[in-house]
């Protein structure tokens, strides 16, 4: 039994095993792909805390008044916090990561104005208000970080 082994080419593809006379390239398989970029440490630290502010909001109307009567709080704080949880989750593998960031941004800022909003028609708690507040100025301010560093060429 004879062991072949395979080699290397310099342009991502390796040569198929053989004589060598009328060898075929076969792709490499294999994490580096042309155009992509994981992101890197710091981004991945923003991400992960947008990620668990994104949680936090998801279910804080289990453990937050958020509202004396009805459930539009809840629904609007399910929402958003899952949206925010769900682009957090796409941002970690690297593509579209400014969009999804830039998203966040956008849903940290809706978090901040949504109790004033909801307020105007609905009754909504203290409660309501200081944690969305936090937590959307923690979203936003976390989303534009990624944002910076992931403009200024942070990614590995």
């Amino acid at each position: 039994m004879q062991l072949r082994h395979l080699r290397r080419e310099p342009s991502g593809v390796q040569a198929a095993p053989g004589n060598g006379a009328a060898s075929q390239a076969m792709p490499v398989p294999g994490p580096v792909r042309a155009g992509f970029a994981a992101p890197g440490m710091a981004v991945q630290a923003c991400v992960m805390a947008g990620m668990l502010a994104g949680l936090w909001v998801a279910i804080s109307p289990w453990f937050l008044s958020l509202q004396a009567y009805g459930g539009n709080a809840t629904a609007d704080d399910l929402v958003v916090g899952l949206a925010v949880l769900t682009l957090a989750v796409f941002g970690m593998t690297g593509r579209g990561l400014l969009s999804l960031q830039a998203a966040s941004a956008l849903a940290g800022v809706w978090l901040i104005i949504s109790p004033f909003i909801l307020d105007a028609k609905f009754p909504i708690t203290a409660a309501m208000y200081w944690s969305n507040v936090w937590a959307g100025g923690i979203i936003a301010v976390l989303a534009l970080a990624a944002l910076a560093l992931t403009r200024n060429g942070a990614t590995r």
